[in-house]
């Protein structure tokens, strides 16, 4: 009875989340080329409050717990567990005030209206995850673009998502080379949970009435680890720990 309600409610979902793409993707333009980039991230901002509230049309709510008090005027390494992409826009959203990029692969740079215009020109890097000799270059100016601007990046170490929410390995050579690009950041480690569910049954049908959860844990100042191999481990320690499964 559950996945049968669940067609309706998915096409539904769809038509309401293609919209809202096609519609931001025309403002986040006039945004960015009229008034530039605080223009556009208001309408990010925006276009990522959206696309959360058509996840009610699923039953879906999102939980997202940060109890820190953490700090606009240092750079943040983002450190997520990644179940699916409706981890990006809470993400994306509660944790604005920090200016949030991402590190994603170059095929989401273009072909997505909306998203790929935002990952193109509002901060994210864009990398080849088959060609080392791009995706170095393009992680190391990153780095350095976070550092000087004191903006967040967010790094799935998995590589790739979960599709039965249990953790994979986590591939640290991208987080390595934010570490040493952003040496005055604090590494903010986030848990997600249940994110796998809204695409339990594949594709179409979506899955209906999830509580996604996000925990946001306490804040590592990288400076203070010499040893930066037991930080790594520290950080997926925390994250995978809080996985329920």
């Amino acid at each position: 009875m559950r996945k049968l309600l669940a067609y309706p409610l998915t096409v539904l979902y769809f038509i309401c989340f293609g919209l809202t793409l096609v519609i931001f993707h025309p403002i986040q333009w006039f945004c960015f080329n009229v008034f530039g980039y605080k223009a556009h991230k208001i309408s990010v901002d925006a276009l990522q409050f959206c696309l959360m509230k058509c996840l009610n049309i699923l039953g879906t709510r999102i939980s997202f717990n940060n109890t820190h008090n953490i700090p606009t005027n240092k750079p943040l390494i983002i450190v997520s567990n990644h179940q699916s992409m409706y981890d990006i826009s809470p993400i994306m959203w509660y944790m604005r005030k920090h200016h949030v990029k991402f590190v994603a692969k170059k095929e989401l740079g273009k072909g997505f209206p909306s998203v790929s215009y935002n990952l193109r020109h509002g901060g994210s890097v864009l990398i080849d995850r088959k060609n080392p000799r791009q995706a170095l270059p393009a992680m190391m100016e990153f780095g350095e673009y976070i550092e000087s601007t004191n903006r967040a990046a967010v790094i799935f170490p998995e590589g790739t998502r979960s599709k039965d929410g249990k953790p994979r390995p986590f591939k640290t050579k991208g987080l390595q080379v934010l570490m040493k690009k952003i040496p005055s950041a604090l590494i903010v480690p986030i848990t997600v949970n249940n994110s796998w569910k809204t695409l339990r049954y594949g594709k179409f049908p979506m899955g209906i009435g999830n509580h996604i959860k996000f925990t946001v844990h306490k804040p590592l100042e990288l400076a203070n680890f010499t040893d930066k191999t037991e930080l790594l481990q520290q950080v997926e320690n925390t994250i995978v720990e809080a996985i329920q499964v």
